[in-house]
C-alpha cells in the first residue's frame, strides 16, 4: 500500500508513492497514470444533480478498485480519507475506532505514534470522488442506452417476421441476460405479453428458442404464467425441449418449472411422455454437462405431483437415474435421491428399483457419504427395497457391506428417527443368519465389541 504524506503543494495532504517516491498532487497523479487514465477534476453528473460518494460505491458495488482508495482496515473504499504522522492513510471513522480500542499504533506498520491526530486527505478524496464518479455517470448512461435499445427492439418485433424476427429476438435476448434495467424496460412496456403471443402451434423452433430465451429472464406475473399454460404454448416448448440446443433446452426446463410455481397450476401439463423422455435426455447427455442440475431440478418438481409419478417410471427413469448417481456432483445427487425416494412410493417404482443391478450397490455405497438427506434417501430406499423381497435383497446388500453402514449410522450423530430405521433394516438384514455366521460374514467384532 502506497503511503501518504504532507504535500508541499497547497498545504493539503498529498499522494505519495510516485515516481522515485515524489509526492504526487492530483494533477501530476492522473497525468501519470496513477489511477489508470482517468481524467481530471470531478465530472459533472447533470444540471443540479449532486454525486454522493456513498450511494455511488453502493451502486457501482465494483470487484476492482485501485489499490490507494481502498482503507487497509475495512478493505473497503475510502470515503473520508484521513493521514497519520506515519504518512499511512485510513478511513476516518475506521482509524478512530482503532484508537478508541486503545491502540497508539499505525495498523499498517505498527509504529507508535507520536502524534495522534489526523489530516484530511483533501487530494486523494478528490481523486476517488473523481473516479467513483466517472464510472457511475458512465454506468448510468450505459443503462439509458440498454433501455432505449430494448424499447426499440420491441417496437421492432412488432413490424419484422421470419428471420429479422429471430435476430432481433436474438439481440433482445442478449440484452436483457445482462441488464436488468433492460428487463425492466420489457415488462414495463408490455413485452412478456407481446413476446408470449411470438409462441404457437406455427411458430418455427428458432423463434420459439429465442422468445423462450428472453421469457426466463423475466419476471412474470400470474395473468402470463396462465397465459403461457395455454396447450399450444405447452406444446411448443416440449418440443423444443427435445430439439433444441442444450442452452435452449435449459431455458425450457427454467421456464416450466417457473410455470409449475403457479397455484394454479395443473399436473396435467407436465403428464407428458414427450417431456420427461426430453427431461431424462438432458439429465443423460454426457457431452453437455450443465444440463443435469436443471434437468434434475424439474424432474424433483414434477415429482412433488403424485399423480405423474406412475409415468416417470413408465418411462424408464429408474433404472436410468440409478446408473448415472456415481457421476453426479453433491448438488445432483441430492436431487437424484429425492426424485428415486419419491418413486419409491409406488408399487411399480420399488419393483423397478428391485430389478435395477445397480440400486442396492449404489445405494449402500452413497449411505454417511455425502450428506445426512442423502443418507436418509438412500436408506429409505434401501429399506423398501429390501422389505419387498427379503431373503433376496438383504443378502445382496450385506455383501455389499450394508451392516458395517448401518452400524456407523447409529453410532454417528445422525437424527434418531434415521438411527431407528438403520437398527430396523439391520434387523431385517440379520434374519437370514446365524448371530455368529451374520457377525463373521460382515466382518463386524470389532465395531460390536
Amino acid at each position: 500500500m502506497p503511503m501518504y504524506q504532507p504535500s508541499k503543494r497547497d498545504g493539503v495532504v498529498g499522494f505519495a508513492g510516485g515516481r522515485d517516491g515524489h509526492v504526487l498532487d492530483l494533477d501530476t497523479a492522473v497525468k501519470d497514470g496513477v489511477l489508470g487514465g482517468i481524467g481530471g477534476g470531478v465530472v459533472g453528473a447533470g444540471a443540479g444533480e449532486k454525486l454522493d460518494l456513498k450511494k455511488m460505491i453502493e451502486e457501482l458495488d465494483l470487484s476492482e478498485v485501485p489499490s490507494v482508495f481502498i482503507c487497509p482496515i475495512s478493505l473497503e473504499p475510502m470515503q473520508d480519507p484521513v493521514t497519520l504522522c506515519t504518512g499511512q492513510t485510513y478511513e476516518r471513522s475506521n482509524i478512530l475506532k482503532w484508537f478508541n480500542l486503545g491502540h497508539l499504533t499505525c495498523p499498517t506498520t505498527m509504529q507508535e505514534l507520536w502524534d495522534d491526530s489526523v489530516t484530511p486527505n483533501r487530494t486523494l478524496y478528490h481523486l476517488i470522488i473523481t473516479w467513483f464518479s466517472q464510472k457511475y455517470l458512465l454506468m448510468k448512461k450505459r443503462s439509458e442506452d440498454v433501455q432505449g435499445r430494448a424499447s426499440e427492439l420491441l417496437e421492432t418485433l412488432k413490424k419484422v417476421k421470419g428471420q429479422a424476427r429471430v435476430q432481433a429476438l436474438k439481440e433482445l435476448q442478449q440484452v436483457v441476460a445482462v441488464h436488468a434495467t433492460a428487463r425492466k424496460t420489457v415488462i414495463e412496456e408490455g413485452g412478456v405479453a407481446a413476446i408470449s403471443s411470438l409462441l404457437g402451434p406455427f411458430t418455427s423452433h428458432a423463434v420459439g428458442a429465442e422468445a423462450i430465451g428472453i421469457l426466463v429472464h423475466l419476471t412474470l406475473d400470474s395473468e402470463s404464467k396462465t397465459n403461457l399454460m395455454q396447450p399450444a404454448k405447452i406444446s411448443l416448448l416440449v418440443d423444443i425441449l427435445n430439439e433444441g440446443s442444450v442452452e435452449t433446452k435449459i431455458s425450457c426446463t427454467k421456464l416450466i418449472e417457473t410455470l409449475m410455481e403457479e397455484k394454479d397450476f395443473r399436473s396435467e401439463i407436465v403428464s407428458s411422455h414427450s417431456l420427461l423422455v426430453g427431461l431424462m435426455r438432458l439429465v443423460k447427455d454426457k457431452r453437455h454437462k450443465n444440463g443435469v442440475l436443471p434437468g434434475l431440478g424439474l424432474l424433483k418438481t414434477i415429482c412433488l405431483h403424485e399423480e405423474v409419478r406412475g409415468l416417470i417410471v413408465r418411462i424408464g427413469a429408474i433404472p436410468q437415474l440409478v446408473d448415472l448417481l456415481p457421476s453426479l456432483d453433491h448438488e445432483c445427487l441430492e436431487l437424484a435421491l429425492f426424485i428415486l425416494d419419491a418413486l419409491s412410493t409406488l408399487p411399480e417404482g420399488i419393483l423397478a428399483l428391485k430389478v435395477c443391478s445397480n440400486t442396492i450397490p449404489n445405494m449402500v455405497r452413497l449411505l454417511m457419504r455425502i450428506s445426512e438427506s442423502c443418507t436418509q434417501y438412500a436408506l429409505s430406499i434401501l429399506w423398501s427395497v429390501c422389505k419387498l423381497a427379503p431373503e433376496e435383497c438383504s443378502s445382496v446388500a450385506v455383501d455389499a457391506g450394508l451392516a458395517a453402514k448401518l452400524l456407523l449410522v447409529i453410532q454417528s450423530g445422525c437424527g434418531p428417527v434415521l438411527k431407528q430405521r438403520s437398527a430396523e433394516l439391520l434387523k431385517l438384514c440379520s434374519l437370514n443368519y446365524t448371530d455368529t455366521l451374520f457377525i463373521s460374514k460382515c466382518k463386524l467384532t470389532r465395531t460390536i465389541q
